[in-house]
């Protein structure tokens, strides 16, 4: 059978006058023929003034899940009436109650019925006042609509929407012709446009000046219904700035499968790009650096094979000094902040001197052989390894030859700097009665010199005095001192 339409359940429930029924509603349903309302396949049903069931069809006693008892049942069937929320609902607030209160025809007043077997069916209801000749209401009359598929569909899209509001992605509506439709808290949050601001704009608001084709390339895609799928691009914000997006763009169809506009999920890439830049850079600056220590490592090694009598010397000569590079990168490898951001770590002069000359201080029950007075600054990074060479070089000679040679030597070594100029003296003292300068063809020496000259730009001056050697060192400051 055919459902009741909306311009009939009007009909239906828009007010019997009494004349046409008598003062009760079985004699109305004769005069208006009785068949008619039983064989409807919508649920109506008629009461007195007090709400008390004076009639009602099979197809009302079919959406009751039972027959109620003529005269006893007020305002509904044996059901329990709820809102569509789900909570309990008053009698006095029942749709025929309202409609005997308020004295006129009522429509889509949406409620709950609950059968006795717990089964809920959500229905429209289409109450309407009977009233006599003289207009005095006598009862009123019900139309009952169910409509699950409307309810259904309705919780279905408010329970959407919740999603798309608290969702901590932009969510965006177009038009076809691009223009903003809906514009959730999350894209007000990452573009800086109230939903007020943004609604009825075109999107291409959002898209910087450099990329003109964008949006018409998206909009033509999408008219042949293809979805765009993270799709990594730039966005202008409201304050001018840009900011990296993950896209996804779906189009939007009617029933007919027309593409009537599109949806789109923005999400802030900003971080990610952030730190994959970041890694990029620590890899070409690892690489950079790794080839550096690998060049160096091999001079190394060449370099004190020409100075090296045995074997063995080659072994600990090349070992001392690649330790001394390992000591000193220690100090330069990147620190990882609470963000997870990796941060350049600076070296301090105090630092690299104290981790340089730590094998040559003898036991920690001892004073130390090496006193250290500098001004403390942070060293520039490519100025870490090669001081950091030097100061291994002169521990080196000094543990060979010099003061460091013998249990009671000790160096003391002072830093100044001033007038631009960052200035180091090394001087030894209680070693071997020097006579004669040591050779300076060594790789050592070789090493000292290219590093104070052309890797530092400054000078290196000795003094061998009977007491020990006293090295000189002057350095331009901006050469070693971070900025």
């Amino acid at each position: 059978m055919n459902r009741l339409s909306r311009e009939d359940a009007d009909l239906v429930g828009g007010g019997l006058e009494a004349s046409m029924i008598g003062n009760s509603f079985a004699s109305a349903a004769d005069a208006m023929s009785p068949f008619i309302l039983r064989s409807l396949s919508e649920a109506v049903y008629a009461t007195d003034t007090t709400g008390r069931i004076t009639f009602f069809n099979s197809a009302a006693a079919e959406m009751w899940g039972a027959s109620p008892e003529l005269g006893t049942n007020e305002f509904d069937g044996v059901w329990r009436l709820l809102s569509p929320d789900g909570a309990p609902l008053d009698k006095e607030d029942s749709p025929v109650a309202l409609a005997l209160k308020h004295g006129h025809a009522l429509r889509d007043l949406q409620a709950l019925g609950e059968r006795a077997d717990g089964s809920r069916i959500p229905f429209f209801a289409f109450p309407a006042p009977i009233t006599d000749r003289d207009g005095a209401i006598v009862g009123a009359v019900n139309l009952l609509v169910a409509c699950p598929d409307r309810v259904v569909v309705e919780q279905e899209m408010q329970r959407l929407a919740a999603i798309v509001e608290s969702s901590d992605d932009a969510i965006i509506a177009k038009d076809i012709n691009g223009v903003i439709t809906d514009w959730n808290a999350g894209a007000e949050r990452l573009f800086g446009y109230s939903a007020e601001e943004a609604i009825g704009q075109p999107i291409a608001m959002l898209i910087p000046e450099d990329r003109p084709d964008e949006e018409p390339g998206i909009l033509a895609r999408l008219r042949r219904g293809e979805r765009i799928r993270h799709y990594e691009t730039i966005r202008r914000r409201k304050d001018g700035c840009l900011v990296n997006i993950s896209l996804s763009v779906s189009p939007i169809k009617n029933r007919a499968g027309r593409v009537i506009g599109a949806s789109k999920i923005a999400r802030d890439i900003t971080l990610r790009r952030r730190a994959e830049e970041q890694q990029r850079l620590l890899l070409r600056e690892m690489t950079h650096r790794i080839k550096n220590l690998f060049t160096l490592a091999i001079s190394i090694v060449t370099l004190s094979a020409r100075s090296a009598a045995t074997p063995a010397e080659l072994v600990s000569a090349a070992t001392d000094r690649l330790s001394a590079l390992a000591r000193a990168q220690d100090l330069t490898i990147p620190q990882l902040l609470e963000t997870g951001e990796p941060t350049e770590q600076q070296a301090t002069l105090q630092a690299l001197f104290e981790t340089i000359v730590a094998p040559y201080q003898g036991g920690s029950d001892k004073p130390p052989r090496i006193q250290i007075h500098c001004c403390d600054f942070s060293l520039r990074s490519d100025a870490v390894t090669c001081f950091a060479l030097l100061i291994n070089e002169f521990c080196t000679n000094a543990a060979k030859y010099g003061s460091l040679s013998i249990p009671d030597g000790r160096v003391e070594i002072h830093c100044s700097e001033h007038e631009g100029g960052f200035f180091v003296e090394w001087a030894e003292h209680g070693g071997p009665q020097l006579k004669l300068p040591v050779a300076a063809d060594g790789f050592g020496s070789r090493l000292v010199k290219a590093t104070v000259e052309g890797q530092l730009c400054g000078e290196i001056r000795r003094d061998w005095r009977p007491e020990g050697l006293t090295i000189h060192l002057e350095i331009p400051a901006d050469r070693i001192r971070a900025a």
